[in-house]
């Protein structure tokens, strides 16, 4: 049986920005999953999902302003990351067992009229989770991120799975600061270094990168068959990529376009930073966010 680690929560203690009170769901398989829900339980939920190798502290300088405009923010940390449990082997992960564990997390929280707000993995799952049960998002806001069905992987992604899997060290909160245009503090990167206490914790961080369908991947299909659901959904869509990341850059021309959501608005943008936009443009992000949501009229 796979060993679980459950990070100590005296390493969440006093981290920067972060007044946020955790909240826990059990999944079916015994799995403990950590979430923040912050505001109205009555309101619009907006759904802020996170990506390799962050968690939900990635979204402490939007949720307030969310918030303060009338929503309900809901930030779960995906297992293998946060204060969700951790498997320490990498066999124990995949992509369909990700989109599986989120989408029985989001049945259980019975969330409806929901405003997707995703980047990086939060993307890659959260859109497969639009495509599955597309009656239960009522708006769609992407940034630097995707839905790869076996495309070639662009030369810097291949050099980011070769490190994670082969790299002697994988400094997280190291790793989050190069992928940011601004310079977090040293509490800030000791905050993303804070729900992986040893190396086995990082089991799931390492391994992500591989599971990415980008070529030959069992995923593929499950991929194109999400495609097909996309090309139907006609909910407000919004891409909202940032202007310096290396990875994803003109990634939004996969969507706008092709998913009936992206058309016949003005909601698309650039915003200003490098890979996780979250850390460099919050307020730009916010405002995508917000535009969104009224234009879909929640």
């Amino acid at each position: 049986m796979t060993a679980i680690a459950r990070t100590p929560d005296d390493r969440f203690t006093d981290l920067p920005d972060f007044p946020f009170e955790p909240h826990y769901h059990e999944l079916e398989d015994g799995l403990r999953l950590h979430y923040l829900d912050e505001g109205p339980r009555g309101a619009t939920p907006v759904l802020m999902m996170h990506g390799e190798p962050s968690w939900c502290y990635l979204y402490r300088h939007m949720i307030g302003p969310v918030v303060d405009a009338g929503y309900r923010v809901v930030a779960p940390d995906l297992i293998g990351f946060g204060r969700s449990d951790k498997p320490t082997d990498q066999a124990a992960y995949s992509y369909a067992g990700h989109v599986a564990w989120m989408r029985e997390w989001v049945e259980a929280m019975d969330l409806t009229g929901v405003v997707l707000a995703c980047q990086d993995w939060g993307s890659l799952i959260g859109l497969r989770l639009v495509a599955e049960m597309p009656e239960r998002f009522a708006a769609v806001i992407l940034s630097n991120g995707g839905l790869p069905a076996g495309q070639e992987p662009p030369e810097a992604f291949a050099a980011w799975r070769k490190f994670s899997l082969e790299s002697p060290a994988f400094p997280v909160g190291d790793i989050i600061n190069g992928g940011v245009s601004r310079e977090l503090s040293a509490e800030e990167i000791a905050a993303y270094d804070a729900p992986f206490p040893d190396e086995a914790s990082k089991a799931c961080a390492r391994v992500f990168p591989s599971l990415v369908p980008l070529g030959e991947n069992v995923a593929v299909p499950d991929q194109l068959a999400a495609w097909e659901s996309l090309k139907t959904f006609g909910k407000p869509f919004t891409c909202a990529f940032s202007d310096a990341d290396k990875i994803t850059t003109g990634g939004e021309k996969a969507f706008v376009g092709v998913v009936p959501g992206t058309k016949g608005h003005d909601l698309h943008r650039t915003l200003s930073g490098n890979h996780f936009i979250q850390e460099d443009d919050p307020e730009g992000f916010v405002a995508a966010i917000l535009d969104t949501a009224r234009h879909a009229g929640v």
